[in-house]
């Protein structure tokens, strides 16, 4: 996957770089990537792809539980790699696995998305509106990820691991998130991690 550059998104990312609010600090970064393999991709993409198909074939002899439906479908099992590996570019240092990932991701809508952002990031949207007064935090991110990804035709996932297979999860943090916003037609992902730290 390739790393995509766009001013809009870099605007933002300044702003919620150590956000300052007194005893908390708000930290957020956005992170565009081209789905396009590169590198090592194709083999971690290849090895992502062969652990599914395992866990498949072994569900299915065992005939335990019945596995995730989206597991079944190749398009499913090609959004989940991609984001896998968006996940392996943010954490190189990381061991993702596939079958485990794809508990924790969860496919959510704009309005929840915006409902968690309201909620969590009110106190730094008022400093935004302070410095930029031509438009709210979320309009601004919505216009940044609209020109990355079209919202429009995007999914969105939520990704909440385990406390010990979260590699987000920052010392003194209160509360974190990480979406992700994958177009299939444009073969882009922009993951929004953001979070608060107590510090002190």
């Amino acid at each position: 996957m390739k790393f995509l550059e766009y001013t809009h998104l870099d605007r933002i990312n300044d702003f919620l770089n150590h956000l300052n609010l007194g005893e908390r600090t708000i930290k957020g970064c956005l992170e565009a990537y081209s789905c396009k393999h590169t590198g090592t991709d194709k083999r971690l993409s290849l090895s992502l792809e062969n652990e599914i198909l395992d866990y498949l074939g072994k569900s299915l002899d065992t005939d335990s539980s019945s596995p995730a439906e989206f597991l079944l479908s190749r398009s499913s099992r090609k959004t989940l790699i991609y984001l896998v590996l968006a996940l392996y570019h943010m954490y190189p240092d990381y061991d993702f696995s596939a079958v485990r990932a794809h508990q924790f991701f969860t496919e959510e809508s704009w309005d929840t998305f915006k409902q968690i952002f309201d909620t969590y990031m009110f106190e730094a949207s008022k400093e935004w509106t302070e410095v930029n007064e031509d438009s709210s935090l979320l309009e601004s991110l919505y216009r940044a990820l609209d020109e990355v990804v079209k919202l429009s035709e995007c999914e969105i996932y939520s990704y909440n691991p385990d406390c010990d297979a979260d590699p987000f999860l920052e010392k003194g943090a209160i509360w974190s998130f990480v979406f992700f916003f994958y177009n299939r037609k444009q073969k882009r992902v922009v993951s929004f991690h953001f979070c608060c730290l107590r510090w002190g």
